[in-house]
């Protein structure tokens, strides 16, 4: 028995049969349809139909395949008061999918810092966070209870520092698995090959947190809210965040620039520059950053370049993690050429205010215009006289 080709006549038929269906199913289907009654509409579809018996046997499985696809995309069809009528009800889904159902996908998709999209369900119930600015993050938006895990140097707010310790740039693997987290949030940096493959290879999903500028704090502070469900306190938290940077950029804004150098390390002379937070904030603060040339976040001056540039104020960080000890800034001293020394303009600012991405990067913000424009303030900046 030779097998049939269809020919284009056929393919002809066919695509006349969908104009025809499509036109009755607008005139009097879409009721039945609407009223999700199958039965009904396949009669309706029967009727409208004409020929053959076996061309209306034909058209009537086509006419089923037609209605059956239209229910499996969930159509929703406006009814006659103009409210509008689900057919299909949403599935549940676990916490993490790869092959979301498409109601869900807009407002349970999230795409990281790093370009990659995941699906989630429902919170986050154990999380691990692998930065001290994701772990005020988190605290911020009340999510304590959700943390499982923190880093060595996550210290703020005081209950950050009685959850359980994973390491820091080099996190141990066992431990965080150990936590049985259902999500691990880090920054780029921290995210090495081999942490991330295992991670994947137990389902534990990851969530890159990366912000280069100012303004992508509050962004990512939104994304949190959304994923755990806290947009009320992302939406307080980031409206205090952007309503003191409003402040404080008034503030400086009829001032004229002030030529400043953070002092990042002595010996060498490294310094920030462009890529680099800190020296955005030189800029918001009313400040003109001295390094601003050198191209890259941390680049290493030679003092030839610093006396040429001449700044008005030195800036150095302190804390536990990242300070310039007294006895170093003492040494700038002998640059008695320098306008910031002739002065006295050596300033100290807490590098945990600086250096973290979070909610408290307004705090570090301040302090810089404290230090760059104390005229501002009653008080002035607390300035350091070696």
């Amino acid at each position: 028995m030779k097998k049939r080709v269809q020919s284009s006549r056929s393919g002809q038929a066919l695509g006349i049969f969908i104009a025809i269906t499509l036109k009755r199913v607008s005139c009097g289907v879409l009721a039945s349809l609407t009223a999700c009654n199958v039965r009904a509409a396949m009669r309706s579809l029967a009727a409208a139909l004409r020929g053959t018996p076996c061309e209306r046997n034909r058209r009537y499985q086509w006419g089923i395949g037609f209605c059956v696809c239209l229910l499996l995309l969930d159509v929703s069809m406006a009814s006659a008061d103009g409210s509008t009528v689900s057919l299909m009800k949403r599935r549940p889904q676990g916490i993490l999918t790869g092959m979301p159902f498409m109601a869900h996908v807009s407002s349970r998709a999230f795409v990281d810092d790093a370009g990659r999209r995941l699906y989630l369900a429902k919170p986050p119930a154990r999380v691990v966070s692998l930065a001290p600015s994701i772990t005020e993050m988190l605290f911020s938006l009340g999510l304590e209870d959700q943390i499982v895990g923190v880093t060595e140097f996550c210290d703020y707010p005081a209950g950050a520092k009685s959850k359980a310790k994973v390491g820091y740039a080099n996190p141990n693997v066992e431990t965080i698995i150990g936590l049985r987290p259902d999500m691990v949030f880090t920054p780029k940096d921290f995210l090495r090959p081999d942490l991330q493959s295992k991670l994947e290879q137990l389902k534990i999903p990851v969530f890159v947190l990366d912000a280069k500028t100012l303004e992508d704090i509050p962004l990512q502070m939104h994304t949190l809210g959304t994923m755990f469900e806290k947009t009320s306190a992302a939406n307080d938290v980031t409206q205090r965040m952007r309503q003191r940077m409003a402040e404080l950029k008034l503030k400086v804004a009829t001032l004229p620039a002030k030529r400043v150098l953070y002092v990042l390390n002595s010996q060498p002379l490294i310094s920030v520059g462009p890529g680099s937070f800190i020296h955005q904030m030189i800029g918001l603060a009313g400040g003109v950053n001295v390094a601003a040339q050198a191209g890259v976040a941390y680049p290493r001056l030679s003092m030839e370049a610093v006396l040429k540039e001449d700044p008005e104020v030195l800036i150095f960080p302190s804390g536990e993690v990242e300070t310039v000890p007294r006895s170093e800034q003492q040494q700038w001293q002998r640059w008695d050429s320098l306008s910031a020394v002739k002065r006295q303009r050596f300033h100290e600012v807490p590098s945990s205010l600086l250096n973290r991405p979070g909610p408290r990067v307004i705090d570090g913000l301040e302090q810089l215009v404290r230090a760059i424009h104390p005229e501002l303030f009653d008080s002035g900046a607390p300035a350091l006289h070696p």
